[in-house]
């Protein structure tokens, strides 16, 4: 029983065709958003509510609290654990979401070190001289890949991927490997492709909606709660943006406009990242029919050719 993704830049409908898929398949959903294992993230990461699940079993949602800090290692053994235990139980595993890394963390044999104090102390102390940016260059130089999946602000994330490089002596994401060497060699991965002008209007119309539910409530409940003690969790797209707000760096409207333009761009990073695997079949709006998608479920699995 092969494992099923479904993947793809924000907001090209992925949540919506994976319970279509499990409710086919009687499948249980692993979600493959980093921002979406956190509590009380809501609004601002798009989480489907309970009721649109339609009693499909969803795993990796509300895991962590916004203190706590996200590790791909430790999300990578969790989603394979619960890959083996939904398959055990008869039943279809189907990983959703637009966290390529994470992705790609589950289906192939990606192997992260310990953490060397000595080489973080090194890279926390360059941070300091070169600033975020200046370190997500040096990521960008070295491994263009990785910089594709990681946000520029995301300074933690920088600094792991270039330790990680220093301790290996290999790129971070050691590039896509060959389909042989994949954890689910079966795996059938899906991903939803959309007209870019209609993709931006969809995020536009998306953060519109985000303020409307009450988006900038639901940050002021966070910041009680300890978000800008979460080194992760501060850094979500629009969340960061509503913490300058509530700074004083940014007007309210300033933050809504300064989100819909990350989420663009986040939006490119994550269409090249998942470009790049030729295992992906993709699919756009017009063709976006379950029975379009069974159909090339039903097909060979495309092979990577390195």
């Amino acid at each position: 029983m092969s494992v099923i993704v479904v993947c793809g830049a924000t907001a090209t409908g992925k949540s919506d065709l994976a319970i279509a898929l499990a409710k086919h398949f009687d499948g249980e959903i692993i979600n493959a958003d980093s921002m979406q294992l956190y509590k009380g993230m809501d609004i601002g990461t798009a989480k489907i509510s309970v009721a649109a699940r339609e009693g499909i079993v969803h795993h990796l949602l509300d895991i962590l609290n916004v203190k706590e800090e996200a590790s791909v290692a430790s999300y990578q053994n969790t989603a394979r654990e619960l890959i083996s235990d939904i398959e055990s139980r008869g039943k279809r595993p189907i990983i959703a979401g637009g966290t390529g890394l994470y992705i790609k963390a589950i289906l192939d044999e990606l192997n992260f070190p310990d953490t060397d104090p000595e080489v973080r102390a090194r890279f926390n102390l360059l941070a300091e001289k070169i600033g975020a940016q200046g370190m997500f260059q040096r990521l960008q130089a070295l491994d263009p890949a990785a910089a594709l999946a990681i946000d520029s602000q995301n300074l933690r994330r920088v600094i792991r991927a270039l330790e990680v490089i220093e301790i290996t002596g290999k790129p971070f994401t050691a590039n896509l490997p060959r389909k042989e060497s994949s954890r689910y060699p079966d795996a059938r991965q899906v991903g939803l492709v959309m007209d870019r002008e209609k993709l931006d209007a969809r995020i536009s119309d998306r953060v519109d909606a985000m303020w409307e539910r009450g988006f900038v409530s639901e940050v002021d409940r966070l910041i009680e709660e300890g978000i800008r003690e979460g080194r992760t969790a501060q850094l979500a797209l629009g969340y960061a943006q509503i913490l300058k707000y509530r700074d004083g760096i940014f007007t309210q409207d300033q933050a809504r406009e300064d989100t819909k333009r990350a989420t663009r761009q986040y939006a490119r990073r994550q269409e090249t990242w998942f470009s790049r695997d030729e295992r992906i079949v993709w699919i756009s709006p017009v063709q976006l029919r379950l029975e379009t998608v069974l159909e090339i479920l039903g097909k060979p699995a495309p092979s990577i050719m390195q």
